[in-house]
């Protein structure tokens, strides 16, 4: 073969290569929208390679902005959850400190608002000892009279500290000395390098919180601030509109595990149906999701189940009793609480071998169901109405694809 002959196989396989790297960084950057220089190697060059292409795509698919800078790369992304379904996705995602760590509370989530206002006005560098006292001092603004934050005790040090890994896994914080263990138990303090390009992409909205405070008044809803924040532009022409559908759209495609058609307004709806198989062919090519296209609604699947904190199904005993109880639920349809901790009773003695050994003790099945449920609400397969054992189950559409029948077997002919 010619070396004329081989050159569109090489160009091919350039091209392939290529392709194969964006799609590497836009799925790292849905995970975590921050990558650093010294943390994420050879992804931060891959994004760095491709961030013209990168760029133009999330601002045509989503309107979210990838900013590049010579050692992070960060894409501001903007969703507010609308419905009953993706507000109930949202709530069981809190944030984390770290890997495995408990989830946020209100008083970490305004630990971490104080932590990034102090950080604005600090030094270069600063000691955790200092940001936690001008926390403290920040946390006495009248507005702020249901928050009490005093260093008193060991659970508001470890609240504080939450706040501070979450910070350095976004890298607005470099760790230089000490550690956030010894400053929990009050013996130890910790230094910190300020990344302030970093620290001023970390507030990632479409309108200024000044101008939205202005325009609600006093008191408004926390989630009347939220919508504010994010709301859209006003369209003049009809391309504008279009785009934001396209936008808001591809947002909940991306964002939420499964999109229902009757929880979409009118006009993302009507979108939606109408563009549905070009939208999710382009997201796909471009992230290596599977699209699911059925008449409830619309799911992209991740097949390498890279894109997400809840897997379905899951090893260990808590991931099998919620497949099982998926298979249930999809077969039986609506369900109560106190009948699904009953099925988990004789489960647990059938798989005694093999689930762990707290699952004979009593009450067990109580833990086992409310965990269950909680990765079944946020991965939008079903819905619960009320509390304790009363609560009723309700399944969502996306359930049925554990809905398995038994297999029909037919005798074979002989040839």
């Amino acid at each position: 073969m010619s070396r004329v002959d081989l050159a569109p196989s090489i160009s091919g396989a350039l091209e392939v290569r290529e392709a194969e790297g964006r799609t590497r960084v836009l799925r790292a950057l849905l995970v975590r929208p921050v990558l650093r220089a010294q943390v994420d190697g050879e992804l931060f060059r891959l994004a760095r390679r491709h961030a013209d292409t990168l760029r133009g795509w999330f601002d045509r698919e989503t309107g979210w902005r990838l900013v590049v800078e010579s050692q992070t790369v960060r894409l501001l992304t903007s969703y507010v959850p609308q419905g009953p379904t993706a507000i109930a996705v949202a709530e069981r995602h809190p944030a984390r400190g770290r890997r495995g760590d408990p989830p946020f509370t209100r008083r970490r989530y305004v630990l971490l608002c104080l932590a990034l206002a102090v950080l604005e006005r600090s030094d270069p560098q600063i000691s955790l000892g200092r940001l936690a006292e001008d926390v403290v001092l920040a946390a006495r603004q009248p507005d702020l009279n249901g928050v009490v934050f005093t260093l008193g005790g060991r659970e508001e040090r470890s609240d504080l500290v939450a706040a501070i890994r979450l910070l350095l896994g976004h890298g607005v914080l470099v760790r230089v000395a000490g550690d956030e263990e010894s400053y929990v138990s009050a013996g130890g303090d910790a230094l910190y390098d300020v990344d302030r390009r970093v620290l001023a992409t970390m507030l990632s909205t479409s309108h200024g919180p000044g101008l939205v405070g202005v325009a609600l008044g006093p008191a408004p809803a926390i989630d009347q601030i939220e919508e504010a924040l994010h709301e859209p532009p006003t369209a003049y022409t009809d391309e504008e509109s279009t785009r934001q559908l396209r936008h808001a759209v591809s947002r909940r495609l991306l964002c939420d595990p499964v999109v229902y058609y009757d929880e979409l307004p009118d006009d993302q709806r009507s979108y939606l149906v109408g563009q549905r198989v070009q939208l999710t062919r382009r997201l796909a090519e471009a992230t290596g999701l599977v699209p699911e296209l059925r008449a409830e609604g619309v799911a992209l699947v991740d097949p390498d189940d890279q894109l997400t904190d809840v897997r379905m199904p899951e090893q260990g005993t808590d991931g099998h009793a919620t497949l099982l109880l998926a298979e249930q639920l999809a077969a039986a349809g609506t369900t109560e609480v106190a009948t699904l901790r009953q099925r988990v009773k004789r489960l647990a003695k059938d798989h005694a071998a093999f689930w762990r050994k707290t699952t004979q003790e009593p009450g067990a099945e109580n833990a086992i169901v409310a965990d269950a449920l909680d990765r079944l609400v946020g991965l939008g397969l079903v819905r619960v109405v009320g509390d304790g054992p009363d609560a009723v189950v309700h399944p969502l559409p996306a359930l049925r694809r554990f809905d398995v029948t038994a297999p029909t077997i037919t005798n074979r002919r002989a040839r």
